[in-house]
């Protein structure tokens, strides 16, 4: 990151971005920097995207060729194209040829570090990764922004905003707008304020549902469950929701007996690595049997709703109210 960072401050640009990874908001950060310090306002003209299957090489090759029209530079944009996942030569071949007067940026989630393109983006211009953020980095760019605005906050209370915004960059950026907002001119943030302003997001609301179901804690459970429903969760979403979660606690159950570390575990079941401490202490409180039962039952309930045999709201009602039951 720094590297682009660098470049877009020196105004001397690769010919090649490739922005990758799981961090979905950094990547979008990146790539408006981008084009903001590479194309003036409102220019069309030396612009162009890509978007999936819609890539074709040839066509993104004669735009890349063509000069760009009253400016320094012509920029194309490609996401999500799957290139660097499949075998690419004429591109990787055309790379190091690229016009100095072009300046190819692509957004991908994934990409074969072993692949000749992959191999050339490097050589010849920036291959980034944006990984998920760890606690800290979340601590620090929260703060960051904070600081700005002339605000503060203890770290009991900036967990509370961590577990309240489930740990998305994009939509705790959302929610710092709407809690500085709500401050006004006080310079202090407390609990109270967190609870008041930001929005808790569905997924902690199921986590917090099984939880409920674990402790057995049955009317709690489903008042969450009710809860959701009035929020207008659709049922099957909710269904879909307690089965991940049902299936990440068994995951996590189960690298953990195998003696992983909590970065190892988080890395192999796709979580981050401080969220595991929680999701072990929730996994303890169930059975592996106990964890593949509800996982039989969430796909029983799924197969009973769809083909009419209970209505959806009444299915996953008993489903809670089975293994939340004393």
């Amino acid at each position: 990151m720094q590297t682009i960072q660098e470049d877009i401050k020196n105004g001397t640009f690769r010919s090649v971005y490739l922005l990758f990874g799981q961090e979905e908001y950094l990547k979008r950060q990146y790539r408006d920097k981008l084009r903001k310090a590479l194309l003036a306002e409102g220019d069309v003209m030396n612009y162009a995207r890509f978007e999936g299957k819609e890539a074709q090489i040839p066509a993104m090759i004669d735009l890349a060729e063509t000069l760009p029209f009253f400016a320094a530079h012509r920029l194309i944009l490609c996401e999500e194209t799957g290139l660097f996942k499949n075998a690419s030569q004429e591109l990787a071949d055309y790379v190091p040829d690229i016009p100095e007067t072009t300046v190819f940026v692509f957004v991908e989630k994934e990409v074969d570090k072993r692949g000749k393109l992959y191999k050339a983006v490097k050589e010849h211009g920036r291959a980034v990764e944006f990984t998920l953020p760890d606690e800290k980095m979340l601590m620090r760019w929260v703060l960051g922004i904070l600081k700005r605005e002339n605000k503060k906050i203890s770290e009991p209370v900036m967990r509370l905003f961590l577990e309240k915004t489930g740990f998305s960059m994009e939509n705790m950026d959302q929610e710092l707008e709407k809690l500085i907002c709500y401050m006004g001119e006080r310079e202090v943030i407390g609990r109270e304020d967190v609870e008041a302003v930001c929005t808790e997001q569905t997924e902690n609301r199921i986590f917090e549902m099984i939880h409920r179901v674990a402790e057995k804690k049955q009317q709690e459970a489903l008042r969450l469950y009710y809860d959701l429903l009035a929020l207008k969760e659709p049922p099957m979403r909710i269904l879909y929701l307690v089965g991940r979660q049902f299936n990440t606690l068994l995951q996590v159950k189960s690298l953990a007996a195998q003696g992983l570390d909590n970065n190892a575990i988080a890395a192999r079941a796709g979580l981050r690595s401080f969220t595991i401490r929680r999701y072990r202490a929730e996994a303890e409180k169930f059975s592996t049997q106990q964890l593949l039962g509800a996982l039989k039952d969430c796909v029983q309930t799924e197969e009973d709703v769809k083909t009419g045999k209970i209505e959806d709201r009444l299915g996953l009602e008993l489903l809670l109210v089975r293994y939340s039951g004393r």
